[in-house]
């Protein structure tokens, strides 16, 4: 158990020695608790949220039954909007939301309607790279042959950052990328690559390690032309990082705000306007699960790599990245996807 493990679970714990903080709250008994994950099934995200459910419900008083509903759509906007709108503020619903929607709000995506400030943040899994894999029949061998030859890349809705990594390298680096939209989730767009239907992606480290690391990644069936996030991964140290390969200060700038959703990992929430004892609840539950001997064996069987950030290093990721310099913010929506506008049908006369 690594330090910041151990710091995560003392704030689960009263005081030595003493009953753990969610043995107060008997609210839980004989209720059914939902964890809703913005992504389809099959992915890291859905992966991680049921182990999260294994585990979690005998940290909470009365060991509910706890079940995961996917929610994918509109580029993680269907389930950020339903947390905050919609899902019932008794406790008995939080979620893990896509990295990239803080900074979804922070641009004025359209199709925002939640404030991610006013979110109650339970923690994360730790921060995690993402990385731009190219199928090793596309002819690049490094990031440099993206600048000079086209290559179809698989993408979900327009505020995913399946589609913000390669339009930011199209419009900020000079790639040559042809996005492909429409995919309903990562493992689509997965089996699209290797069907040949589009070439790259943009993809997760800790996902891409787990789920394809023996059959993409030793078997070498891909290319990592570069990695998103504010430093290199140590499993890919000789990959370059978007930062990195920026020409000038604005570009850097701009690369930094949009990796910002890395340094969030994969994060947990609960709804607004919760009671307050009910979120030192669910912070306590969540942050011994996090802590827990069982849970982490599982994660390593499943090679899954985790850094847990507590509720408040996360809201203080979250703030930071809503609350970004107005000038960053209007630069990179210069350089962000947008929506096509739908063409209105003649009427027949």
């Amino acid at each position: 158990m690594n330090l910041r493990m151990l710091m995560m679970y003392s704030v689960a714990v009263t005081t030595a020695g003493a009953a753990p903080a969610w043995a107060a709250d008997p609210f839980y008994k004989d209720k059914t608790v939902t964890i809703v994950t913005s992504t389809g099934a099959g992915g890291q995200y859905d992966t991680i949220a049921r182990a999260v459910a294994r585990h979690m419900r005998s940290k909470l008083d009365g060991n509910p039954t706890i079940i995961v509903q996917n929610m994918p759509g509109g580029g993680n906007l269907l389930a950020t909007n339903y947390m905050f709108n919609i899902a019932p503020k008794d406790g008995t619903a939080f979620a893990t939301l896509h990295n990239s929607q803080p900074m979804q709000q922070a641009l004025g995506v359209g199709g925002v309607r939640f404030d991610a400030r006013k979110f109650n943040w339970l923690g994360s899994t730790g921060s995690e790279n993402s990385s731009f894999i190219v199928w090793h029949t596309a002819g690049v061998k490094s990031f440099d042959d993206l600048l000079n030859k086209e290559v179809t890349v698989g993408a979900t809705g327009a505020g995913s950052s399946l589609t913000t990594f390669p339009a930011v390298m199209n419009n900020v680096l000079g790639t040559k990328l042809k996005i492909v939209s429409g995919y309903r989730s990562s493992p689509e767009i997965n089996i699209a690559i290797e069907r040949g239907e589009v070439q790259s992606r943009a993809f997760g480290l800790g996902s891409l390690f787990a789920e394809y690391g023996d059959r993409w990644v030793k078997g070498k069936k891909i290319v990592f032309a570069a990695q998103i996030g504010l430093k290199r991964d140590k499993r890919i140290p000789e990959v370059p990082t978007l930062v990195e390969l920026a020409k000038t200060q604005e570009a850097r700038d701009i690369l930094k705000f949009i990796a910002a959703p890395t340094a969030l990992g994969k994060p947990y929430t609960a709804p607004p306007d919760l009671p307050a004892e009910r979120v030192k609840t669910l912070r306590a539950a969540f942050a011994a699960t996090m802590a827990d001997k069982a849970f982490n064996a599982e994660m390593t069987k499943l090679h899954i790599d985790l850094d847990p950030m507590s509720a408040e290093e996360t809201t203080q990721v979250v703030m930071g990245t809503v609350n970004a310099a107005p000038a960053v913010v209007a630069e990179a929506k210069k350089v962000l996807p947008k929506k096509s506008k739908k063409k209105k049908k003649k009427k027949k006369e």
